[in-house]
């Protein structure tokens, strides 16, 4: 059982838990064994990681809301096991594990968790995400695990430099207000969606801090613009997130009228759509009746990434994906903006670990990110992901968050994924050396 509680050991390694600096230790002793021990590690990893999962569906669906966790948890596992029994090399493995997290941000049933880069999201060696994304750190993690199994020790000073480097100050000029309405998502479920909330804070929030000139509200806050705006806004901008039947939109809107929108492109899977359906319709027919949903339809995806002006605006999901906050950026934005609703989430800490994976996309893009969460996290970071104001979760409130308007493109934006194809190039040359193969398994 000891592949399993190395699963849980570096699960423990990454968001929300504080052990990121062991990452590299623990990996040490997964780059070699077969599917057995990618299986049985593969259990303990998700099972600890996304053991929000079962939390949250139990909230919306009782008891019988855990079931789904138990088969995507095997799943996740199976591809491990696949991942171990196919490298024949650690070299491979190394070279697999990143190709692999790539995988999991395509397709109909993208869900890009659990990336090992993320052990880093503390450090401020995350700095380096600017040149290749959370893959270029996935790589990184894993390359200095090979090097600590291969007995070069040494790499424990530049490994220890990634936790230690000091980051350069920035200073944000802009000033927006956040708020955080903290509406039970059961209850806008019904339509009670609780505008009085958000124009009621908003104004305490002007009154004390009139210098914001950007107010923005969380995903799916109101279903349309409240009576009553222009007059509080008073010339300021307001970017909400608006609560349609088809599309989850964002709007940006100014003294009576919206400037631009933007539609949720990538939906969560069995949240928002159903993947599959023209398959898979009576399944899911039989599942909603046995929950007294009723026929539930998928959400509109929107047809393309594009910023609003100047604001890169993502809606909750969305900035799990480092190709979305990217491609906003390449198309202009200036400052990304992450409207969410992370109430769903509930007691567990499913919140905070959607909260750090979003911090990088701040550092992949070289922008500053606004979050504005129904239940928080509500937070401003900078350039470097550092969090510079916030304000507590799971209760009523508003933050004047500091950001700029930066220019220019990182290299991540500007070449993307690349590193994802040195870690091909690893994989392949891992099996064209088979260095120490046949027998390496059983060293």
């Amino acid at each position: 059982m000891r592949p399993f509680f190395l699963g849980l050991l570096l699960a423990l390694t990454l968001p929300p838990f504080p052990l990121g600096v062991l990452a590299p230790i623990v990996l040490a002793f997964l780059l070699r064994g077969g599917f057995r021990t990618g299986f049985l590690m593969g259990l303990g990893f998700w099972g600890l990681h996304l053991i929000w999962l079962p939390q949250s569906f139990a909230q919306l669906f009782g008891p019988f809301g855990v079931v789904p966790f138990f088969p995507l948890v095997l799943l996740k596992a199976f591809s491990f096991g696949l991942l171990f029994a196919l490298t024949p090399t650690p070299l491979a493995r190394v070279g697999g594990w990143v190709l692999l997290e790539w995988l999991t941000e395509q397709g109909e049933l993208a869900f890009p968790w659990g990336f090992l880069g993320y052990s880093l999201v503390e450090a401020p060696g995350r700095v380096l995400a600017a040149w290749g994304g959370v893959y270029l750190l996935s790589l990184l993690v894993l390359l200095f695990a090979w090097g600590f199994r291969e007995g070069r020790y040494w790499l424990v000073l530049p490994w220890a430099a990634l936790w230690v480097s000091p980051l350069p100050p920035v200073r944000g000029e802009e000033q927006a207000l956040l708020v955080q309405g903290n509406v039970n998502p059961l209850v806008k479920v019904q339509g009670e969606l609780g505008d009085e909330v958000y124009l009621r804070l908003t104004q305490e929030g002007l009154a004390k801090h009139p210098e914001a000139r950007l107010v923005v509200w969380p995903e799916t806050a109101v279903w349309q613009i409240p009576e009553g705006t222009d007059a509080l806004l008073q010339g300021r901008y307001l970017l909400t997130g608006l609560n349609l039947y088809g599309p989850n939109r964002a709007v940006l809107y100014w003294e009576g009228r919206v400037l631009g929108h933007y539609d949720k492109v990538r939906l969560v899977p069995f949240g928002e759509r159903f993947p599959f359906r023209g398959v898979l319709g009576g399944v899911y027919s039989l599942f909603f009746r046995t929950f007294g949903l009723g026929e539930l339809g998928d959400r509109t995806p929107g047809e393309r990434l594009a910023p609003i002006g100047p604001y890169g605006a993502m809606v909750c999901y969305e900035s799990v994906f480092p190709s979305v906050a990217r491609t906003l950026v390449s198309q202009g934005a200036r400052v990304l903006v992450l409207l969410t609703n992370d109430a769903w989430y509930g007691p567990s800490f499913g919140g905070r670990q959607h909260f750090a994976l979003g911090r990088l996309r701040a550092v992949e893009t070289g922008r500053w990110l606004l979050r504005a969460g129904n239940d928080g996290i509500t937070a401003s970071m900078d350039p470097y992901g550092r969090v510079v104001a916030q304000i507590p979760p799971h209760r009523e409130g508003y933050l004047l968050a500091p950001y700029g308007l930066n220019g220019g493109r990182t290299f991540y934006v500007r070449y993307g994924d690349w590193a994802v194809g040195v870690a091909l190039t690893l994989f392949l040359l891992g099996f064209i050396l088979r260095v120490r193969a046949p027998g390496w398994r059983n060293r």
